[in-house]
């Protein structure tokens, strides 16, 4: 989402941190090229002016012109600044009142409102230990109530039986009442959008805020609408009263201006961001750490967390036991990268890491993506448990029938079997460190959660 906005600001303050020293001029014109990269950004124009005339007073002032590293300086207040911006911190959901906690979810139609809605509940169901009901008020859309009760199948979520021709303020009673009675903790109502912001929608949205009186109004936005999120964001506010906003699409081309555009505009917390169509690709919204992956500082403790989410023990202690021995095959290395991929997929796993703009453009430039993960898992997933137990076995023959059934080149199924030889030289070096060593140095690899490296 934010990778435009990285790449300009990081090459504007680059060429800030060369400098020794700093005059007035050279801050006026690197703001002035962060003015143009937040416009380009589509954040709106009265936030930027007032981005940038904060950031300028700070700047200018005696703390940066002294300081013994003034470009850093300057980084660290716009850092500042963005994370001001933002948010300050996370804004967790209001769910500890007396129960049901009722969510209200709003917003255009083809924002995500009905996926989100399933994401919330599932999120309340495995994290927060939650019962949690879901009913569909949108009774224009077809089949957008069916579409809710298969969501909640999926992530086993109760959805309130559909009785046709029920009005929404009718089915948001029935669903409030009826969670009361049978004790639910949570009780969420997705509503009807339209293509466009009208006063029947607003004011239909208005009359089932009044009857089921939420504990939550949030709007559910596309990160990737730009300035017209904010123009959504500031009319629902007005209209119905939000006290919290969801960004979903934030892993499409979005520019990343709505995100900093919304809270300023709207007073509003952005709670949570929608990071793909999975049912658990939600995330709480870190202000500081969003600002980090702006400036290419990484998120460090976003990464460790999704780590520990979906690391999984008892393979890790098997796959350790067997490095210990010296023993890797290719089920261990087919094992990794699908914890990769669990993980993110390398996109969003650099995405977390500090300072690998760069590096991300080496490895776009030398096709190391997602693809190349699948591709690799495809090659062996062609092969046999015995070539995979044994990989020294697989010759000119074998190559070739594996390559067929994976739609690959022998040459990739080559590189694949070099990176695998790669890490069972290293095994061997893990050997000798024992258990504490390797725990202390980690797997052998280029890449993080895999041995072996990329392939060259």
């Amino acid at each position: 989402m934010f990778d435009n906005l990285q790449e300009r600001l990081g090459e504007v303050f680059d060429r800030l941190k060369r400098r020794g020293a700093l005059s007035e001029s050279d801050i006026t014109a690197a703001l002035r090229e962060v003015r143009v990269v937040l416009l380009e950004a589509d954040v709106a124009l009265p936030v930027v002016k007032d981005f940038v005339e904060a950031v300028r007073e700070k700047a200018l002032g005696q703390e940066v012109l002294r300081s013994v590293t003034p470009g850093q300086m300057v980084v660290k207040i716009v850092h500042d600044h963005l994370v001001e911006t933002l948010g300050s911190e996370a804004v967790p959901l209001t769910i500890d009142v007396t129960p049901p906690a009722v969510f209200l979810l709003v917003g255009l139609q083809g924002s995500g409102k009905t996926t989100t809605t399933a994401k919330i509940a599932l999120r309340l169901k495995d994290r927060e230990k939650k019962k949690a009901l879901m009913a569909s008020l949108d009774v224009r859309r077809p089949a957008a109530q069916e579409q809710l009760a298969i969501l909640g199948a999926q992530s086993e979520v109760r959805c309130l039986d559909i009785v046709p021709g029920e009005p929404p303020v009718a089915i948001a009673r029935r669903a409030v009442q009826t969670a009361a009675l049978e004790g639910y903790d949570a009780v969420l109502l997705d509503t009807a959008g339209r293509l466009a912001i009208d006063e029947e929608l607003m004011a239909e949205v208005a009359e089932v805020r009044d009857a089921a009186k939420p504990h939550e109004t949030l709007l559910v936005a596309d990160a990737m609408t730009g300035q017209d999120a904010v123009t959504v964001a500031r009319n629902f506010h007005e209209k119905v009263g939000l006290t919290g906003i969801v960004l979903t699409r934030i892993d499409g081309d979005a520019r990343g201006g709505a995100a900093l555009s919304m809270k300023a505009v709207t007073g509003c917390p952005i709670k949570l961001l929608g990071a793909g169509e999975k049912l658990d690709a939600l995330e709480v919204f870190h202000p500081e750490r969003v600002a980090g992956r702006i400036l290419g500082m990484g998120d460090v403790v976003s990464l460790v967390e999704k780590a520990a989410e979906t690391i999984e023990v008892e393979e890790a202690e098997k796959l350790a036991k067997k490095i210990e021995k010296g023993k890797f095959d290719l089920d261990d290395l087919a094992n990794q990268l699908r914890q990769l991929q669990k993980m993110g997929g390398l996109g969003g796993l650099m995405g977390m890491l500090p300072g690998v703009p760069k590096m991300q453009q080496q490895m776009k430039d030398a096709k190391i993506d997602d693809g190349m993960i699948r591709r690799q898992l495809a090659i062996i997933s062609s092969m046999t448990p015995r070539e995979r137990r044994r990989p020294e076995i697989i010759k000119a023959s074998r190559k070739q029938r594996i390559s067929k059934g994976a739609g690959a080149s022998v040459q990739e199924v080559n590189k694949l079997l070099k990176q695998h030889h790669e890490a069972g030289r290293m095994m061997k070096k893990v050997k000798k460190l024992g258990k504490k060593g390797l725990m202390r140095h980690g797997l052998p690899g280029g890449f993080p959660g895999g041995p072996g490296g990329f392939p060259r």
